[in-house]
């Protein structure tokens, strides 16, 4: 028996829904790029590999690869972002056009796109770098205007928060999608999450969670902290990703867990956007929370099989 089957769902009505599904995502892009090669011998300037580069690829990352997994699973998605007015952004907007996605970036000239750029060999990361700016508070007010005139098009809207300053106004984003009547989902960042009082769902992984509400102990210290936060900060639901554990979705009814459905992982980075992209285009879509979460568990399980920056696609959903 298929996952869908298990689920009651009908893969045929479904897909149609998620077609006419429209999420936001609002958030830090960033261009990934990989240099693959091979590795033969030490420098001999320095006791380091030496790469000998045989193929590159770029991949859109952070909050463009929210919108991509929702395009991949058949949905609608718009990228709302700030980046350079240079290479990279030319670059993640064809990546995101090629997808099907629709790109709203404000370029910002003072800054660099953020680029990651990863030198693999043999199948190892041998060294990431980094590339970033801030956006400037001009472009961000810009970025705000240009936020308000569209939320009310969308079904859902993503807040995907890489730390970069694009959500700087966070608080009133969710405040004017709330006025529109529209869920707020949000993957957090950092030790205060007071900025995200009024979300629909927050989404943070284990250790992202135990850096807001510390440690604990069993299951029960973990729901009792969860259900604090949340009705500290007036969610309606808590989603804590937990790694090999599986994810637990905390609500005011109680806590509905899954456990992990991956069969091998081979790379975890990207698993939180795989997530929270599910889960929004699924709410979209009309399914509920804790079914969305199934669903997104599964997509995750996928994703973590992969290589990299990677995407679930329907195909592959279904086929579970």
């Amino acid at each position: 028996m298929t996952l869908m089957q298990q689920l009651g769902l009908s893969p045929q009505e479904l897909t149609r829904s998620l077609a006419n599904s429209r999420v936001l995502v609002v958030g830090d892009v960033m261009l990934d790029r990989y240099w693959f090669g091979d590795v033969s011998r030490i420098s001999p300037e320095a006791p380091v590999p030496v790469a000998k580069i045989a193929r590159m690829e770029e991949r859109a990352g952070g909050a463009a690869n929210v919108a991509r997994n929702i395009a991949s699973l058949g949905g609608k998605a718009t990228i709302l972002s700030v980046v350079g007015d240079d290479e990279a952004a030319t670059a993640l907007t064809r990546l995101m056009e090629s997808d099907g996605i629709t790109p709203s970036f404000k370029r910002d000239p003072g800054i660099s796109t953020t680029i990651k750029l990863r030198v693999v060999a043999r199948q190892q990361q041998l060294i990431r770098l980094d590339f970033e700016d801030a956006p400037s508070h001009e472009i961000l007010a810009d970025k705000l205007d240009d936020y308000a005139a569209i939320v009310a098009d969308h079904d859902v809207v993503i807040l995907s928060d890489y730390g970069k300053g694009g959500l700087t106004h966070v608080s009133r984003m969710i405040e004017l999608a709330r006025a529109a009547g529209k869920p707020v989902l949000i993957d957090p960042k950092g030790d205060d999450y007071s900025k995200y009082a009024g979300a629909t769902l927050l989404t943070p992984n284990r250790s992202e969670f135990k850096q807001v509400a510390g440690s604990w102990q069993n299951d029960e210290q973990l729901a009792a902290k969860a259900q604090a936060l949340r009705s500290q900060l007036q969610l309606d639901a808590l989603l804590v990703t937990r790694s090999e554990e599986g994810m637990t979705l905390y609500r005011e009814a109680g806590a509905v867990h899954e456990p992990t459905l991956a069969q091998e992982v081979y790379d975890v980075s990207g698993a939180g956007d795989t997530v929270i992209g599910t889960l929004g285009l699924m709410l979209a879509a009309g399914l509920d929370m804790p079914l969305a979460m199934r669903l997104a568990n599964a997509a995750a399980g996928i994703v973590v099989a992969k290589l990299g920056t990677a995407v679930c696609h329907q195909r592959e959903l279904f086929a579970l």
